[in-house]
């Protein structure tokens, strides 16, 4: 069943028609910025990548990616991408980026378990960076570096568009991001939920980077579920900022730094799936075959939703919702494209 929060008297501030043309703005402008302050290069990506070779992204192990076969390729499967983020390690040895360079893409997939609310969709649509560092930079210095570098960018963004719209914000998002652990949160609210300590600390400080999501906090929970094979759990972390339209967190971004040989080993064994090392993928990794990087995914609905001020992300995106959720927008003013 889908869950939709339906705002008191909302309206959108802009028609469809103006929406797509805001929506460009948003997009060019981020874009551009994003690149200058990551010093990336964008690349074209695969919209589907072979089962047998380990890219596609797992997420928690337990989605389903949507698959196919292909005529003249015998014995393998297609799968749709969830996202690049194994991919995209391979690209950087294959462009051959230096260290402190990096590349992103437009990066389309389709997510078929995903429960759809106002802010997900079956339909993924993502800038995905990647970015060749040293070992020796495989530090909360660097991640914390890179946080600051995508902040600047959705503040410039916020300016850009805050002198074409009147409804927009120019200084609703602080001037500095806040960091803090998962464990941070429990510690302070134990007795909450993981969303619900986002939520908390989202409306606390509006703009927030929280570390160390995937593996086990001191309660035996984990925040928020991670793949075992692209992020390290002590090394990544959300972008996440306080929406008011929808008086809740809103996650913009998801990153970290990719994980080593150990991290590798080590979180495949906790999440009980250590046959994976054997994969093209993880067996290159493990043979010291791939450069050291940091990566993540920036939601463009999400920062076109987040900019614009709209209730649901199926008004910055086209995709298929149900029908009751289609009816439910409707009468409360949400229109969806």
């Amino acid at each position: 069943m889908y869950s939709l929060i339906t705002p008191a008297n909302y309206k959108s501030l802009l028609t469809p028609r103006q929406t797509q043309l805001a929506i460009k703005k948003v997009k060019d402008f981020f874009e551009r910025d994003l690149a200058v302050q990551l010093s990336l290069t964008r690349v074209s990506a695969p919209l589907f990548v072979s089962k047998d070779s380990g890219l596609n992204d797992n997420l928690n192990g337990v989605e389903r990616p949507v698959a196919f076969s292909v005529k003249d390729i015998e014995n393998d499967k297609m799968e749709i991408v969830h996202s690049l983020a194994k991919w995209k390690r391979t690209a950087i040895k294959q462009y051959g980026f230096e260290p402190g360079e990096g590349l992103y893409t437009d990066m389309n997939a389709i997510r078929r378990d995903e429960d759809t609310d106002n802010l997900h969709s079956i339909f993924v649509d993502q800038w995905d960076w990647e970015k060749h560092i040293k070992k020796e930079d495989r530090t909360e210095e660097t991640l914390k570096e890179n946080v600051n570098a995508i902040y600047r960018a959705l503040r410039h963004t916020e300016k850009y568009i805050a002198d074409d719209y009147a409804f927009a914000e120019k200084n609703f998002l602080p001037d500095k991001i806040t960091f803090i652990t998962t464990q941070e949160l429990e510690d302070r609210w134990p007795d909450l939920t993981p969303k619900e300590r986002e939520n908390k600390i989202a409306r606390e400080k509006k703009a927030v980077f929280i570390m160390k999501i995937g593996g086990a906090l001191k309660s035996g929970d984990i925040h928020d579920g991670r793949a075992p094979d692209y992020d390290d759990w002590e090394l990544n972390g959300d972008i996440v900022v306080y929406y008011p339209v929808l008086d809740r967190a809103f996650e913009l971004s998801s990153m970290g730094i990719r994980v080593d040989e150990d991290a590798l080993i080590r979180q495949l064994e906790i999440r009980g799936c250590p046959e994976r090392k054997d994969l093209p993928f993880h067996k290159a990794l493990l043979d010291g075959e791939l450069p050291y990087t940091i990566g993540g995914g920036i939601g463009q609905s999400r920062i076109c939703m987040f900019f614009l001020h709209k209730a649901h992300i199926g008004e910055v995106q086209s995709s298929v919702w149900p029908e009751e959720m289609i009816a439910e927008c409707k009468a409360n003013g949400i229109e969806l494209l």
